[in-house]
């Protein structure tokens, strides 16, 4: 997975947004009430053919489902493994505890009423051998009609389970991740096996520091890094990393931020991981500044960087000259064939959830196309 001839590809972390009646549908199944499978299916297949067509529309070059058929990028996993049938999880944002008013307004979003996390009582086994292989011909089916566009589908990691789902089965934590990773082999192998890019999402390895590792000092944080680094080099060993990527990210909630942590104490960890792309937040207000890290860091051999230049919890729709600055501030760094062009996160990772106006969101990858198109015509003069 590297730059095509001559310019910066464009891409995103997953989700956007996602039609008014498929949202009400989703809660329907999430709420447990009589659903019409059949239908559902259909609106799905519908749903990703339109969003397709849209990324296509706005320039992006690897597009996905835009996560049409999950619930969230991470909950949905409770459907296709077995194994999780406790009481609620639950966790604790320590950046908005110090503002009530912040923590009342995220708490109010609508979707999350009808969120489901429920912990690990029982062994995780896969329990739905089908549904990816479904979301792979949805996402296949309607590429075919937007030619010269690349595929990718995300799944989550086992880290981010294990954040999500807690676990009141295992006598460990490494032997709980490590049976997440064994279950979601298959769902990462059959991606792979359609020909589509994976993107494991891992908010574990940045977001888990100020939520559920609050306890942890750095150097235990970081050994919990390793660990769940280890479970994805498990669980996509037969993949091979040009046909890997990898999110990292800090959460997409707005919230203040302050708590986490910086990059520059965990970037190196991330070069342990297989794929070959790691995508980061790099355009939001608490992580722009982070391109630094970067000056006294040489990229290893064969990695790839997708900085997100396209910020995602805010109606402003950044300037395309601002998106290839953004570009140029990694592209002079790490070498302009190392790097891509992404989003800082998903536009709408939990159903029902998002900030952003969705006309706004397809200007903004819009704006993304056009700011890659500006940086690709210097770095590349005369292509």
């Amino acid at each position: 997975m590297s730059n095509g001839p001559s310019r910066f590809l464009t891409t995103h972390v997953g989700s956007l947004p996602r039609p008014a009646d498929l949202v009400q549908l989703m809660f329907a199944r999430e709420d447990g009430l009589p659903l019409d499978k059949p239908a559902f299916e259909a609106r799905v297949r519908k749903a990703v053919q339109q969003v397709v067509e849209k990324q296509a529309e706005c320039g992006v070059d690897i597009v996905n489902d835009g996560e049409q058929s999950k619930p969230s990028y991470a909950t949905y996993i409770k459907d296709r493994l077995d194994g999780f049938g406790g009481t609620g999880n639950s966790y604790v944002f320590q950046d908005i505890e110090e503002f009530p008013a912040t923590k009342e307004r995220i708490l109010a979003d609508p979707g999350r009423e009808h969120r489901r996390t429920p912990a690990c009582n029982a062994p995780i086994a896969v329990k739905d051998m089908e549904a990816v292989r479904t979301d792979a011909d949805n996402l296949l089916a309607a590429i075919a009609d937007c030619p010269g566009r690349i595929p990718f589908l995300s799944a989550a990691s086992p880290g981010v389970t294990a954040l999500f789902f807690r676990n009141d089965y295992y006598a460990s934590q490494e032997d709980y991740v490590f049976a997440i990773a064994d279950g979601l082999r298959h769902e990462y192998e059959a991606i792979a096996e359609a020909g589509i890019i994976l993107q494991v999402d891992c908010p574990d390895l940045a977001m888990g520091r100020h939520t559920q590792f609050l306890d942890l000092s750095l150097s235990e944080f970081r050994d919990r890094m390793a660990l769940n680094i280890e479970a994805i080099n498990r669980a996509t060993a037969n993949i091979p990393p040009e046909q890997l990527r990898m999110h990292l990210c800090w959460g997409n909630y707005p919230g203040p931020h302050h708590c986490d942590v910086p990059m520059k104490d965990i970037v190196d960890m991330l070069w342990r991981a297989r794929p070959q792309a790691i995508q980061f937040e790099a355009a939001n207000p608490r992580h722009a500044h982070e391109y630094t890290v970067f000056d006294d860091i040489t990229l290893p051999e064969g990695k790839v960087l997708i900085p997100g230049v396209i910020e995602v919890q805010s109606n402003y729709i950044e300037h395309p000259e601002l998106v290839a600055q953004r570009i140029a501030r990694y592209a002079d760094r790490v070498g302009r064939d190392n790097v891509m062009a992404g989003t800082d996160c998903g536009f709408s990772i939990h159903a029902g959830s998002g900030g952003v106006d969705p006309m706004v969101v397809w200007r903004k990858l819009a704006s993304l196309a056009e700011g890659a198109r500006i940086a690709s015509a210097r770095y590349w003069p005369g292509s």
